[in-house]
């Protein structure tokens, strides 16, 4: 992305150029080379992310600031903003809502660890 297209954005341009390598990847998986859905990237995500960075997959995204996959569509929507991306009449940023947060993927992912107990919570 060249310097004024990156400017103002709300997350470090790490986490666009990231973004724009896993939307790659997922066309190239999906064998498309124009739209994906949210609900497809975000697992082109999660894929990309475990590939690069392993168990570190959700420190580095919370070092950009990026907890969810509602993060990754503020992101798409932001370059769509700047022309960088398109989109279809019917994509919408809810597209984009995950489940669970990438700490919670990754942790499962990497450690198999147990979800907390509410009463463990509590104590």
């Amino acid at each position: 992305m060249s310097r004024d297209r990156v400017e103002d954005l709300r997350f470090p341009g790490e986490a666009y150029r990231f973004l724009l390598d896993a939307l790659e990847r997922t066309r190239i998986r999906y064998q498309r080379e124009g739209h994906v859905s949210g609900q497809e990237l975000l697992e082109g995500i999660r894929e990309h992310a475990s590939d690069l960075y392993g168990p570190t997959s959700a420190m580095v995204f919370e070092s950009w600031g990026v907890r969810d996959g509602s993060d990754f569509g503020f992101m798409v929507f932001e370059l769509v903003e700047r022309g960088v991306l398109a989109r279809r009449e019917e994509d919408a940023p809810t597209d984009f809502e995950a489940k669970a947060s990438y700490r919670q993927l990754f942790e499962e992912e990497y450690f198999n660890l147990p979800e907390e107990d509410e009463n463990e919570k509590e104590n």
